[in-house]
């Protein structure tokens, strides 16, 4: 395994779609740098459908909504509430422009009609500080990393972002349940291969991701950091992966986010 960070996932993903499409170089990639940055960036050194064949989607990972346990509310429809009572004066931190925090927020305050003030930070830490302080009224953060501070009165949690009830946190209920109908938006991982690798490849790598995203303790391990484990076609992926490029195409657009 090799690690190429940089760039919003740009290096790692520039590295393997320009390997050799022989099957020995495959990548794990996520939402940002397959699906958002082709929104954020003018110009990337790859393109996401044409320099790459996805084999399988793997997991979900949603973020969990969490307010400063100061701010009067209970439930996200009280949050919408109190966000339209005071435009412009609830804050919410994420790791970094462009980054699932700070889209989940914008997607929250677009479908809400609501206006929230954006504070980037420098990493996931020093956001769940600032959320943790009171610096920020809210944060969408890890679901593993904020649930010790809500189970200890730090935070309170409002609900999960992704369309369904996360198997680690049944008791949240989503944004979209709580209040805020059409809302979801999560973190996903798939693997990946160069474009032009053979077909046969492609399935013998998707059919053994396949059957080792049934095995329990791929499941059970999955779930522990706060996941959900996803198998599926190449073609279903494809399929996938389009939907992805527009839906964050739009956002980017109407939520006026710039690359840092």
């Amino acid at each position: 395994m090799e690690n190429r960070p940089g760039g919003g996932g740009i290096v790692g993903t520039e590295t393997a779609a320009k390997a050799a499409p022989d099957g020995y170089t495959i990548l794990l990639g996520s939402k940002g740098p397959l699906t958002v940055n082709p929104a954020l960036y003018a110009k990337l050194p790859y393109d996401t459908l044409r320099d790459l064949a996805p084999i399988s989607l793997v997991s979900m990972m949603p973020a969990l909504l969490a307010v400063h346990p100061s701010l009067p509310v209970k439930s996200v429809t009280d949050l919408i509430a109190l966000a339209r009572s005071r435009p412009g004066q609830l804050t919410f931190s994420s790791s970094g422009n462009g980054g699932s925090g700070h889209l989940s927020g914008e997607q929250f305050a677009t479908l809400a009609g609501v206006k929230m003030v954006h504070v980037p930070y420098k990493g996931t830490g020093p956001a769940t500080t600032a959320v943790l302080s009171g610096e920020v009224t809210l944060s969408f953060g890890n679901v593993v990393a904020l649930m010790p501070h809500v189970d200890a009165g730090r935070l309170r949690a409002l609900g999960v972002t992704s369309a369904k009830r996360l198997s680690a946190t049944p008791q949240l209920p989503t944004i979209a349940e709580a209040g805020l109908q059409g809302f979801e938006y999560v973190t996903w991982y798939g693997v990946l291969a160069p474009a032009g690798t053979p077909r046969e490849v492609i399935g013998r790598l998707n059919g053994e991701l396949v059957k080792i995203a049934k095995q329990p303790d791929m499941k059970e391990k999955l779930t522990s950091e706060g996941g959900d484990v996803i198998g599926s076609s190449p073609e279903e992926f494809v399929a996938f992966i389009k939907r992805e490029l527009v839906s964050s195409a739009k956002l980017v657009k109407a939520a006026n986010v710039k690359a840092e």
